[in-house]
């Protein structure tokens, strides 16, 4: 990395050169993310994990262009064509597009209409031209006639097809174009011949123009998209004249006739060449943007998602509502663990039914009831709920978003923890689990099928997975894992793990029983050093022999919470949750070359309250009960709902009517909001105002401001 590559992401991320410096080396040595920003914070500054994930990124890009100036330059130097002035403009070149530039005149190119000119021997009398130093260009043309060449005007052509190459090629002609694309560039859409009835959910784009730096993501993904399904044609360009004029002053500078001919060569030049090559470039530079912000949007949602509120360990009755074919309803344990199954038949057995559940719920001492929110969950929750209040049961009654769960229950994640099982019950287990750890439980899904995403389709799929795998990473590494009951989905996106020696530590467990420390995970096969340095500090054992085990205090520092306990006269165990011990605690005493105030308040954190879940407590929420479809809604009625998805244009709610209605961006306040999660979060519980129904459609229109 040069000084202003480190200066560039410095500047970008906010931070001093040498956490960025630290940071790097860090990464270098196989150091995470979640690792760098929760246990390295001397050496970052105390850098946040978006500071260090953006960080990585940056890097990363340096280092694909680094990657690039290399071929870059062994490609000129084999060609006989470097110069150090070239060299020197080749190592100065930061990014990307820079060094393609520069590039662009020694690439292999096929045969153009210049090379065809070049090869007639016409380059000389394009030098001459382009110079505009001389006058009676025609005489001077005749001088290049010959066999290949057979008249002044063919000579004339071939001399402005070189020119328009070089100003094609030419930097500062891409830069002066590119200026003006980024300020005036405008995106236009039409709709294809003949396809007009065939793409009707097209229609507002039919005739549709808007300045490309201002269009939104989503609005130019659903452009992209209707172009890709072949409905739309779009362009993206400038006004001519003001293309051409920006090269008229950069080349027209001398006599007339030569002039005239420069000035063909730069029309030429930026219709044929310049215009569609930036045009490309711009296509791409937004296409990126616009799926950077549907990806942020996703990754936004599935943040929240995933950290939504567990219930926790107990026992939960899970129910997949159906109609024809029952309930399928499966008893869990507190681990997880399905102890029991059967299908209930509400809607045609119902007193059957409401017999069942009691005796579940009494025998199995079932804590809580999680309901998918599918079909027929409004008719089953009305169901239970009328069994739980007449039986004086105690358990409470969640409904569960479903999103997902019959990709789990059909996946071979699913058929292995259930191989004598049907998809149905797994299902069921699935809903279950996910009122218990929503979590632990929806790791095992491709977050793409979890449907709190915008165009998810649509936008750079490698992008898009890294994005979703390091938000996965990021909240389980937050919240922490139990290495003794964590499935090996879970346990592979702890910090240093992956799918490889997660299954080895669950191996590890099923042959030698749960684990009693943390420094026992050094025995699991292929866990070395550097593997317990990146993980141990995000696995906790409950019940261990060491507290710190499950706390999220780094076995590296364990020996100065034991010196704090020593200097104090107690033991470590007598530290834990002693508020009056711990500020007898002076923290400079502990401060070393390697651990200062920043690790030392967060071990004093930890020990506060060991090993802490950071997700919210899990509240209990109730659709209206006398709303259950849609045909049920009226304008005006105020209606309680959850948030199950948020857009650039809005969000989703569901009102429990099977059909989630939308909060346009402008009816979510009133005031002015730019990004709707400025106001609402995925799975947050909110009042809304029916405005508009549309059945046929299944369209409701909802708001927030009444």
């Amino acid at each position: 990395m040069t000084t202003k590559q480190i200066q560039i992401i410095a500047q970008t991320v906010g931070v001093p050169e040498k956490s960025i410096q630290n940071t790097i080396s860090l990464l270098d040595e196989g150091a995470t993310v979640p690792f760098i920003s929760r246990y390295r914070k001397e050496m970052t500054g105390s850098m946040d994990e978006v500071q260090v994930a953006d960080t990585k990124e940056l890097y990363n890009k340096f280092l694909e262009a680094d990657k690039r100036r290399e071929a870059i330059i062994k490609s000129i130097e084999e060609q006989g064509k470097m110069t150090p002035e070239l060299l020197t403009k080749l190592n100065n070149a930061l990014y990307l597009n820079e060094l393609e530039d520069l590039y662009l005149p020694y690439k292999q190119k096929r045969k153009t209409r210049a090379t065809v000119a070049i090869e007639k021997g016409l380059e000389p009398l394009a030098k001459i031209i382009f110079a505009q130093k001389d006058r009676n260009i025609e005489a001077i043309a005749e001088k290049y006639l010959n066999d290949k060449v057979e008249s002044v005007e063919e000579a004339l052509q071939g001399a402005r097809d070189i020119m328009a190459e070089w100003i094609n090629e030419d930097i500062q002609a891409r830069n002066a174009v590119r200026r003006l694309f980024e300020r005036e560039a405008i995106i236009t859409s039409k709709v294809k011949k003949g396809k007009k009835e065939d793409g009707i959910k097209y229609q507002d784009y039919y005739e549709f123009s808007e300045p490309l730096s201002k269009i939104p993501s989503h609005r130019l993904l659903a452009l992209r998209r209707g172009e890709e399904e072949g409905f739309l044609s779009i362009d993206i360009s400038i006004e001519t004249e003001r293309g051409v004029d920006a090269l008229d002053r950069i080349y027209l500078k001398g006599l007339p006739e030569a002039k005239e001919q420069v000035e063909q060569a730069i029309s030429d030049s930026y219709d044929r060449l310049l215009k569609p090559s930036i045009e490309t470039e711009f296509s791409n530079i937004s296409k990126q943007k616009a799926d950077s912000e549907a990806i942020k949007i996703f990754v936004t949602n599935l943040r929240q998602l995933l950290l939504a509120s567990p219930l926790g360990q107990k026992r939960v009755l899970g129910i997949d509502p159906g109609f024809r074919t029952g309930c399928k309803t499966v008893c869990l344990n507190e681990q997880g663990d399905l102890i029991y199954d059967t299908v209930i038949y509400p809607m045609t057995k119902q007193m059957e039914a409401e017999a069942v559940i009691k005796k579940l719920v009494l025998e199995y001492k079932i804590d809580a009831i999680a309901i998918g929110n599918g079909t027929a969950s409004r008719e089953t929750e009305s169901l239970v709920k009328s069994v739980v209040k007449n039986g004086n049961l105690k358990a409470a009654v969640h409904m569960v978003s479903e999103q997902g769960a019959s990709i789990y229950s059909a996946s071979p994640i699913a058929r292995e923890e259930f191989p004598d099982k049907d998809v149905t019950v797994r299902g069921a287990v699935s809903i279950g689990r996910r009122l218990m750890d929503p979590l632990a439980e929806l790791v095992k899904i491709d977050p793409k099928s979890i449907g709190v995403g915008q165009y998810q389709h649509d936008v750079e799929q490698k992008m898009l997975k890294e994005s979703l795998d390091s938000v996965v990473e990021s909240c389980v590494n937050l919240v922490g894992v139990e290495l003794n009951t964590a499935s090996k989905h879970l346990l592979s996106y702890v910090s240093g793990l992956g799918p490889a020696l997660a299954q080895n530590i669950v191996e590890y467990r099923a042959k030698n029983g749960a684990f009693s420390s943390r420094e026992e995970l050094k025995k699991v096969p292929r866990l070395g050093a550097k593997a317990f340095e990146q993980s141990a500090g995000f696995l906790r054992i409950r019940g261990a022999e060491n507290p710190l085990d499950n706390s999220a205090v780094h076995p590296e520092t364990y020996p100065i919470v034991q010196k704090m306990a020593k200097d104090l006269g107690v033991k470590v165990a007598e530290l834990i949750g002693n508020e009056q011990l711990k500020s007898k605690i002076v923290l400079k005493n502990y401060v070393t070359d390697k651990v200062g105030l920043p690790t030392l308040n967060d071990i004093l954190s930890e020990l506060q309250k060991p090993g802490r879940d950071p997700r919210e407590a899990l509240e209990a929420f109730e659709f209206a009960s006398d709303v259950h479809t849609i045909e049920d809604l009226k304008e005006g009625m105020i209606l309680p709902g959850i948030v199950t998805n948020i857009t650039a244009f809005g969000c989703f709610v569901d009102v429990g009517v099977h059909q989630d209605g939308l909060v346009h961006v402008s009816q979510m306040a009133n005031r002015f909001i730019k990004d709707p999660n400025e106001v609402v979060k995925v799975h947050q519980k909110v009042q809304v105002k029916v405005m508009e129904i549309d059945i046929p459609r299944k369209r409701i229109g909802l708001s927030m401001k009444f």
